[in-house]
């Protein structure tokens, strides 16, 4: 690149864990192909990244042959606000302060010597494509969801066939090269029984948006959604770059995302034979009913089977109550179990020991888990969670299902549960159950590895950015 400076990219994320997470590895990732990357989101999530990274504001981190640097903005909402929860209220909070921060940011950086050249956003934030475009710069978007999903959406859109309504919510949805979905297997928040609209309509707003991203960079790879993905590739470009999680160049970069300290729990995972652990975490906004909490444990309890389960203390700003378990669990489980507050999930799933993983069936969970090789009890609540364990269970063939969502408001009881983990963990079920998580885990290892799809799809999208900023050159990027 001679003394070029490096090219500008400014990604701005959603502020919360599951948005963080992939939108930090893409930023990885460019930045290795030599691209200098600004990751943006709000200060009241930036405090976190700051103290798990120890970085400072402006400061350069080299990764591969780039660079990441910081920059977070304030929402004006308090430490503890209440607001901060309320969606309807902070989703136009969020928008208002960020079309505020970004063309200002923006021209202080060309004043400084460092122009934009391009911005990537995700898909709660589709306004960041409004301010790309006021400012004449480009904009792509990482759809953090199932290219399932987003054709979910977009045939929602698009009206294109019919979905659930107020006048006949049962309605089951069939889409181009996507099993035929119940009522309550679409993305929840287009079903019109959904307390969270909100998010619904700010998804909705990226499709809305959807001709000012010049390119999609889905966190899936070709391999597990092909014909989907290619059914898409009609009607907007999508480049797959998934998994985002397995860097095969994993000494990269130390950056995290995590919002959370992680606990120790590895040394024990080192204890216990191979193939015999269930871990459990349901995420970091899922919040379980206490009812449900005792059916887990007693269902643990009877089953026999050796666990690790996360219990994150929940969010009082919700208004919600901290867990308890059932009087003398823990002693009665004694050296086969144990609760962590946070761990680091990737080296969890990656460990010998663990057998299967219950999970809310987020897409980052999702996605990990495939690529871990390991299988999944599915105990989805809602938004994309409910279309996710469809396909773990009946197209990818890696999971049992527990649950059909938050809005069937059912408790599964505790030998239901105990039928599952002794299902998902031993006998010839969980055999099969291991042969298609095993497979599903080298597909994704070859998406990822040089000259695979992912791979270079990443590659062509630094290629175009590098064409877009006019500072093109013909060799290939290095890696």
């Amino acid at each position: 690149m001679g003394l070029q400076p490096p090219i500008h990219l400014f990604l701005v994320c959603f502020p919360a864990q599951g948005h963080i997470n992939p939108m930090l590895r893409l930023a990885k990732r460019l930045a290795a192909k030599g691209l200098l990357i600004t990751f943006s989101t709000t200060e009241h999530a930036g405090k976190d990244i700051r103290q798990a990274n120890n970085i400072i504001d402006d400061q350069l981190t080299p990764v591969g042959n780039g660079f990441i640097r910081f920059e977070f903005f304030e929402d004006d909402c308090i430490e503890d606000d209440p607001k901060r929860r309320d969606l309807d209220f902070y989703v136009p909070q969020l928008e208002l302060k960020g079309k505020e921060f970004l063309p200002e940011t923006i021209k202080r950086h060309e004043k400084e010597g460092r122009p934009v050249f391009c911005f990537v956003n995700n898909p709660f934030i589709p306004w960041v494509c409004d301010v790309a475009e006021d400012l004449g710069i480009p904009c792509a978007t990482l759809w953090i969801q199932s290219c399932a999903v987003f054709s979910c959406y977009y045939h929602y859109f698009h009206k294109t066939v019919p979905f659930p309504s107020e006048l006949d919510p049962s309605v089951d949805v069939q889409l181009p090269n996507l099993p035929l979905l119940e009522y309550d297997e679409i993305p929840s928040f287009l079903h019109p029984s959904s307390p969270y609209k909100i998010l619904g309509t700010a998804i909705l707003g990226q499709f809305k948006n959807l001709s000012k991203s010049f390119c999609v960079l889905a966190d899936t790879f070709d391999e597990l959604e092909h014909e989907i993905i290619e059914g898409m590739s009609k009607f907007c470009k999508v480049k797959t770059v998934g998994p985002l999680f397995k860097n095969p160049k994993a000494s990269v970069s130390n950056i995290r995302g995590d919002m959370l300290k992680a606990d120790d729990c590895l040394d024990w995972l080192d204890s216990k034979s191979p193939g015999s652990v269930v871990y459990i975490s349901f995420g970091t906004i899922a919040y379980i009913k206490q009812e449900q909490v005792e059916e887990i444990a007693y269902g643990l309890l009877n089953s026999g089977v050796s666990f690790l389960w996360v219990m994150k203390p929940p969010d009082v700003a919700f208004g919600y109550d901290l867990h308890v378990l059932p009087d003398g669990f823990m002693e009665k489980i004694g050296t086969r179990g144990k609760i962590v507050q946070w761990c680091p999930q990737e080296q969890v799933l990656a460990h010998p020991s663990v057998a299967c993983f219950l999970t809310h069936c987020g897409w980052n969970s999702t996605v990990e888990a495939l690529t871990s090789g390991v299988p999944v009890l599915a105990y989805p609540q809602w938004g994309d969670q409910v279309t996710n364990a469809k396909f773990l269970v009946d197209v990818y063939g890696v999971g049992v299902r527990l649950c059909r969502g938050e809005a069937e408001n059912k408790v599964i009881p505790r030998d239901v549960i105990g039928k599952a983990l002794v299902e998902a963990t031993v006998g010839k079920r969980a055999v099969e159950l291991k042969e298609n998580a095993t497979r599903w885990k080298k597909a994704a290892e070859e998406a990822v590895a040089e000259g695979g799809s992912s791979d270079r799809n990443i590659q062509d999208f630094v290629e175009e950015i590098r064409k877009r900023s006019g500072l093109y050159n013909s060799k290939p990027a290095a890696t």
